[in-house]
């Protein structure tokens, strides 16, 4: 077992049954009392921020994380199969992993999945910004360009975003995974 001393940003700990990845972590000395530990952790499974104070001595169980690339094949119901570039094994993890930003990935994506013990998907980070094409959106009127008016949009796999005024269908555009927000318009 390891010590709360031992942990450092990005680790992954199991704390109360749940595995949790450190965030923040602050050696605290106040005045005339003990020092503390002040580490600010996130379960993984939910997304909530947790907040606890450990003592220097206290002990940890820090997880033995891998991380890979996988490529995003095909969605299977509540699963995303993912392939192995460089052995070419399939896995698959739930779509809960990657939250909001399921919507936004295509196939042919690269996947950053954590693995703890080589056993199950702990985590699951899509790439920042994706390119996609509109599908269909209300025809653009020329030097729409100087307000900042939306309209709505549907990519080519059916996930309606918005868009501004200049953009028509058939463009490519920069999606930002996390948000699902608009970025800019590319150019091929």
């Amino acid at each position: 077992m390891a010590t709360v001393s031992d942990l450092s940003k990005g680790n992954f700990i199991r704390h109360n049954g749940e595995v949790m990845q450190i965030e923040e972590l602050q050696h605290r000395t106040p005045g005339n009392l003990r020092a503390f530990y002040q580490v600010k952790m996130r379960n993984v499974r939910n997304g909530k921020v947790a907040e606890n104070r450990f003592r220097p001595g206290d002990e940890v169980e820090i997880l033995r994380v891998e991380t890979k690339e996988y490529q995003y094949l095909y969605n299977d119901g509540d699963s995303l199969v993912c392939m192995d570039n460089v052995t070419f094994d399939q896995v698959y993890i739930d779509k809960k992993l990657l939250g909001n930003a399921v919507n936004y990935i295509k196939e042919g994506v690269t996947l950053l999945i954590a693995f703890e013990n080589g056993d199950s998907a702990i985590t699951a980070e899509p790439p920042t910004h994706v390119v996609m094409e509109v599908q269909y959106t209300e025809p653009g009127m020329q030097g729409d360009t100087a307000t900042r008016t939306l309209k709505p949009a549907t990519l080519e796999n059916g996930t309606e975003i918005r868009v501004p005024l200049f953009v028509n269908t058939g463009d490519k555009i920069k999606i930002h995974t996390g948000t699902g927000d608009y970025v800019e318009r590319v150019k091929e």
